[in-house]
């Protein structure tokens, strides 16, 4: 496998150092830091294509890296069973490589700017670069997966990307009544994001040669955790900064998203203010900043960092059935990452 650019041990290190100590630590206290490695390396060399437009808003996009949360689950997962990286390099590939085309897609759709304090495909280049750029993400991440040892891996990625276009397509088009908002707000997280949470979790027990039961369960482990992980993302959109979320505070907010803090917020309070939020109808930055201040106020940010740790023990209970390990252990230190993550 090769190596672009060279010097890909320091490159990566200063990736992970720029997403926090905290991954950091825990890739190197699980010994994952050189199967990550291999990973993002083989993420550089498919990114690499016969078209140079292609190639440079790809490595752009896979330089624009990520926690690698998703590959990183794949990984653990596969040790808890008989592990081999050859087996389980191509399964953690194709869930961030889905994961990236996802991305650049849905900033198309919202028009966003910067993704992670750089500048978006789009943004950069234009609309149809972004488009074809996504669609070849998907493409690479198809073949990707083809690699893997286990055909049932196939299976858990399509079955994701197929959830994950309806939950783009899905959005919590409503605040009130609470009930309502919830069960929208729960659908869309699950499908948007903790779906691939779960293939790739899926996938790496597959590629581990696990039996039917182990993988049900690293499913409903990564499905859990990617529920948390969305909800404590909507949580940073509130408490956060632009420094540390490479993007403005209450963005959501002034996008029109409905999410779980404003939700638990408005069942609260019933704010005239959030109302008038929601309904774009008082949107300038002294309202976008007063309707933070409120669901803060409110406890709405409390409320779901509440939920996101009840995600986290439903989470941690599925890996009962797994003798402890380094790999469990992991995948436990994992959760209380994601829970405490500043960005």
């Amino acid at each position: 496998m090769s190596t672009i650019d060279g010097g890909p041990d320091k490159r990566y290190v200063r990736q992970r150092v720029a997403q926090g100590s905290g991954i950091l630590d825990l890739f190197e206290r699980a010994s994952l830091t050189a199967d990550l490695r291999a990973v993002e390396d083989l993420l550089l060399e498919r990114s690499r294509s016969r078209s140079e437009l292609i190639t440079a808003a790809s490595i752009h996009t896979v330089r624009s890296g990520g926690k690698r949360l998703r590959a990183a689950m794949a990984l653990l997962a596969a040790q808890l069973g008989s592990y081999q990286l050859s087996n389980v390099i191509h399964a953690a590939a194709s869930a961030e490589l889905i994961h990236a085309a996802s991305l650049v897609h849905d900033d198309l759709v919202d028009q966003a700017a910067r993704r992670r304090g750089r500048v978006t495909v789009h943004t950069r280049w234009d609309n149809d670069v972004a488009l074809m750029v996504g669609d070849y993400f998907f493409a690479l991440a198809a073949a990707e997966m083809s690699l893997s040892p286990d055909p049932r891996i196939i299976t858990f990625y399509a079955a994701a990307v197929q959830t994950i276009v309806e939950g783009e397509l899905s959005p919590v088009m409503q605040a009130e009544p609470a009930e309502t908002a919830l069960s929208q707000y729960f659908y869309k997280t699950g499908a948007k994001t903790a779906a691939l949470f779960e293939a790739a979790c899926k996938a790496g027990m597959a590629a581990g040669g696990g039996g039917d039961a182990q993988i049900a369960a690293l499913g409903r482990y990564g499905f859990d955790v990617g529920i948390a992980f969305q909800i404590v993302d909507d949580v940073l959109d509130f408490t956060g900064d632009e420094d540390t979320l490479g993007k403005p505070a209450g963005n959501d907010l002034r996008q029109g998203t409905i999410t779980l803090p404003l939700i638990y917020a408005l069942e609260s309070t019933g704010s005239p203010l959030l109302r008038a939020v929601i309904e774009q109808s008082a949107a300038d930055e002294s309202v976008i900043d007063a309707a933070i201040a409120e669901v803060l106020s409110a406890g709405g940010a409390d409320a779901a960092m509440a939920e996101a740790r009840r995600y986290i023990a439903q989470a941690i209970g599925n890996l009962d059935a797994f003798p402890n390990s380094l790999a469990r252990q992991s995948l436990i230190d994992l959760t209380e990452f994601v829970v405490n993550r500043e960005s």
